[in-house]
């Protein structure tokens, strides 16, 4: 549900780590400009297109990137819309009652940023400080971003705030896209060693080692250290997530360097399980039967992905097990608003009886039993246009809609209980 576009590029694994030359003063231009210019080559090279037009940049100020990051949350996340996504979460139970979901967002990218690509301006940013040989490999990531938008309608793409899972998706394969072809950029002496660039890249105990060395960096930063398991895994999902969804993609044949706009996995579920992506299996169009109003705060998607994360938290934390599909289909959630407090509306639906089952009695039920003062939690199963379907409601003990909760339906098909 909480989603930056183009945000901080996690530079942990090798960029944090890198023990170049000291930080230096500002970067004139000129000095800029010679890095880009070796770099174009090299990252044309990785990713196999070719720049159309040589990309603008800049270096900023880190006081100058928190009030871009201040802008960007701001644009996206206005008052109405951070107060539903709060309240989704903490009616959840991903994070507290007293957490400031904006008010971490801010530092939290502040302490991750070292680069970013602004898609409203077509202009790569590089932050001021940063050692040399992280600033080139900063650069290398952000010059992919604006390949990338030599491809696709990246300023259109990432303001699509009506499905965050889908939003999710989109951004894991830019994310990841940008992650390999910067690998490949920078790891020149250790790829030689190990029979290039190719051989090392898809070495799959390379990979592992990789996603230790990143989540092991990102747990020295403090804001990110303590943040709620649903910010830290979301954050870190485009970039590990879209590596290896798009090294699944390089590897088939006929495929571009880069999905086109209508390629492009419509969920998490397919980034995560790319056999679903191979057999075309979308996600259910799943909506509310009534119309939205002014009772209704706020309505999303929660996809493969974070229901993933919730089912880890509701287990006591620990590992999210993303790499065991959950026979997801769909889902969709309202937050209303209530004289006592929001109240939570959850349908999802299965790709069979035994997914939503499993879902029901294990997720559903260690939901229930972590109860809510003032609140009244049920998880029901349904028959939702013929497939398996469970409503999960987190609401007010006397709200009003207990008597008759709000319907969903796909296609118009109504849900109806199960016996």
């Amino acid at each position: 549900m909480v989603r930056v576009a183009m945000g901080a590029v996690l530079v942990a694994a090798i960029g944090a780590g890198c023990r170049g030359r000291a930080p230096a003063d500002r970067p004139d231009q000129a000095a800029l400009e010679a890095t880009v210019d070796s770099l174009i080559p090299q990252v044309e090279k990785a990713v196999g297109l070719t720049f159309r037009a040589k990309p603008k940049f800049a270096v900023r100020t880190k006081e100058e990137v928190k009030a871009f990051l201040l802008g960007k949350l701001d644009g996206e996340f206005p008052a109405a819309k951070i107060e539903g996504v709060t309240a989704a979460y903490r009616l959840l139970g991903l994070i507290s009652d007293t957490l400031d979901i904006k008010a971490l967002l801010l530092p939290l990218y502040a302490e991750q940023v070292a680069g970013y690509y602004d898609p409203d301006s077509t202009t790569l940013y590089a932050v001021e400080g940063a050692k040399e040989d992280q600033l080139r490999l900063v650069l290398a990531h952000e010059l992919v971003h604006a390949l990338q938008h030599e491809q696709l309608p990246l300023e259109s793409m990432l303001k699509d705030v009506t499905n965050a899972d889908r939003l999710a998706a989109s951004q894991a394969v830019l994310e990841g896209h940008a992650t390999i072809a910067m690998l490949g950029v920078m790891l020149g002496q250790q790829a030689a060693a190990a029979g290039g660039t190719d051989a090392l890249l898809a070495d799959p105990d390379f990979w592992t080692q990789y996603r230790e060395s990143v989540k092991t960096a990102q747990t020295s930063m403090p804001v990110f250290r303590s943040a709620p398991l649903i910010i830290r895994e979301g954050l870190i999902f485009p970039y590990l997530g879209g590596a290896e969804f798009m090294r699944w993609w390089d590897g088939q044949p006929g495929k571009g360097p880069l999905p086109t706009r209508e390629q492009l996995p419509r969920s998490t579920e397919q980034i995560l399980h790319p056999d679903r992506y191979l057999a075309n299996d979308g996600p259910v169009p799943l909506e509310f039967a009534e119309p939205r109003d002014g009772g209704v705060l706020h309505e999303d998607t929660m996809g493969e992905l974070e229901l993933q994360i919730w089912s880890a938290q509701l287990r006591g934390g620990g590992e999210v097990l993303d790499d065991l599909p959950l026979g997801w289909g769909g889902d969709r959630f309202r937050v209303y608003r209530t004289a006592s407090g929001p109240a939570l509306v959850l349908y999802t639906v299965w790709d069979d009886s035994t997914a939503g089952r499993r879902f029901a009695t294990l997720t559903g039920s260690r939901f229930v039993d972590r109860s809510r003062v003032g609140y009244r939690t049920e998880v029901v199963a349904l028959s939702l246009g013929g497939r398996s379907a469970v409503r999960i409601v987190r609401a007010p003990d006397g709200w009003d809609r207990w008597v008759s909760l709000p319907e969903a339906r796909i296609g118009g098909v109504d849900s109806v209980p199960k016996p």
